[in-house]
């Protein structure tokens, strides 16, 4: 079986896992199990990994718990960042599963006990809380612990009996590309909520590689707004040390803030690499001591309301001030660009999913826009096709910021026509050379017919500092051209026609009436 048919296999299999197990349990409320059981799994197994080093003599599972030193433990937390102990191991706990009355308090145990043993250490903050939404006890597995054990053994069972393969490498690829395509699927079932904790992979490749650009590797790279974090590894994908100081994010929602954790080490980032916090980027920013960032990607929630000018500390915040205004408080778009352009360094660039009407709107985010062109920070805006977002149909773009601009102008791509897309049953997507050839244009900034215009600052402040591609960008005429003499002859033709048929219908009247 090639790599790719073995991926495939797997993402049939542990999405028929997902709907076969959990029976009448909604599909958005069973994520955390199905999710949270690969996980398990994914740090039994790297934990293994860890402690049998390629010494084929050690069975670390077979192992009685008392044998393990406090050394060993105290090694353990300081390199993986968490202890599990033989006993603990997912292989153990699903072989005996399928007898074990108290499956679910078990469970519950050994996540607490995995939380627990990073307590005081390093890697408290990546682990604490992790397993918080994966309720083993919870009556959504069913109203007996019978029922509940029952469907978290079929739950963990499926998840043992996927073949990851032999070869270490590619197993930790698949179990990370498994817990993509899970949260994906999720996210597209989830109607609008769905683009809320995720960013399909073919549009986060895009924004990853916009910010990335020209650079062989960062410092550090940063979401501001990072769901499940999908964003943030589609940099890792690009190479394993074109990041070298780690990923960082920060992200309101609790579930979501757990899934981008166990994204990270189901992706092989060590705790001491990423730092993901919980909290509201606009009023409670975290990493001011991390800062600046060389790269920063973001898909931000569009139109948000916040508090703004309600608050009158925030126009005095060294992120909102230079603008002199605050975004509105009914549309905090703009709060999430100033944010961004803040952490950014001398020598960064960010791509930010944008609501096209913050381009183009009056007010505040006219001011905001004039700050942002006149101290030259704004490099490219690309208009995307509709649809390539879960729970949104709408056309938005991105918006690329840089501090290393050589020249004022501005480029504008319209990429939203059918050479950019492809027309899928559900949500249209980009495929590997749509992606390319923006990037091609975005790298020459040189003007492509009715596709990319590069302007200059002159004519962006005439045009009242608007920043939609529409307006710089001129659509192709796709109208057919009318030849008029073939139109008119047609016509006459018609019309000839038409004199013929009444002339004879008055005959066979006139007949008849005779």
């Amino acid at each position: 079986m090639t790599g790719s048919e073995q991926r495939k296999e797997i993402h049939r299999r542990i999405w028929q896992i997902a709907n076969e197990v959990r029976g009448a349990v909604d599909g958005w409320d069973f994520k955390q199990y199905v999710l949270g059981s690969l996980f398990y799994r994914f740090i039994s197994e790297d934990f293994v990994r860890y402690i049998e080093a390629g010494d084929d003599s050690i069975t670390y599972a077979a192992l009685p718990d008392d044998v393990i030193t406090p050394d060993i433990r105290d090694d353990a937390v300081k390199t993986k960042g968490y202890f599990l102990s033989p006993s603990q191991l997912f292989s153990n706990i699903v072989a005996a599963a399928h007898r074990n009355e108290n499956l679910n308090t078990d469970l519950a145990v050994i996540f607490t006990a995995i939380e627990a043993s990073a307590r005081g250490s390093p890697s408290e903050a990546a682990i604490r809380g992790l397993f918080t939404d994966f309720d083993t006890t919870s009556i959504r597995l069913g109203n007996t612990v019978k029922e509940r054990n029952t469907r978290l053994t079929a739950v963990l069972k499926g998840v043992a009996e996927l073949d990851f393969g032999a070869f270490e490498d590619s197993k930790i690829d698949l179990f990370g590309d498994a817990y993509e395509f899970l949260i994906s699927n999720y996210a597209a079932n989830a109607g609008k909520s769905g683009g809320e904790f995720f960013t399909p992979t073919h549009v986060s490749k895009l924004i990853a590689r916009l910010a990335m650009h020209g650079q062989t590797s960062v410092n550090r790279i940063y979401d501001p707004a990072c769901g499940s974090g999908s964003l943030l590894l589609q940099a890792k994908k690009l190479g394993d040390h074109c990041v070298e100081d780690g990923f960082f994010g920060q992200e309101l929602n609790h579930t979501t803030y757990n899934l981008a954790r166990m994204n990270m080490f189901l992706h092989n980032i060590n705790y001491n690499k990423f730092s993901i916090q919980r909290g509201d980027t606009l009023t409670d920013p975290r990493f001011d001591d991390d800062r600046p960032f060389d790269a920063i990607v973001s898909n931000p929630p569009y139109s948000v309301k916040w508090i703004g000018s309600d608050d009158p500390v925030l126009i005095n915040d060294d992120r909102f001030a230079p603008a002199g205004v605050l975004a509105p408080k009914s549309k905090a778009d703009f709060a999430f660009v100033m944010h961004t352009l803040s952490y950014l360094s001398s020598r960064g660039r960010a791509a930010i999913v944008c609501f096209p009407g913050i381009f183009y709107r009056g007010g505040a985010e006219q001011k905001i826009r004039k700050y942002l062109v006149d101290t030259n920070s704004v490099e490219t805006v690309i208009a995307l096709a509709p649809n390539l977002f879960y729970g949104t149909t709408i056309a938005v773009n991105i918006l690329v910021l840089a501090r290393n601009k050589t020249t004022t102008d501005i480029q504008f791509i319209d990429a939203s026509g059918e050479d950019f897309f492809k027309k899928e049953t559900n949500t249209n997507t980009m495929d590997d050379d749509h992606i390319a050839r923006i990037l091609e244009m975005f790298d020459s900034k040189t003007k492509v017919p009715h596709v990319a215009e590069t302007v200059p600052y002159d004519r962006i402040v005439k045009n009242d500092y608007n920043l939609s591609v529409n307006s710089y960008v001129e659509p192709k005429d796709t109208r057919e051209v009318i030849d008029i003499k073939a139109l008119n002859a047609e016509l006459k033709e018609t019309v000839d026609k038409i004199d013929r048929l009444r002339e004879e219908i008055d005959a066979i009247v006139a007949e008849i009436e005779a």
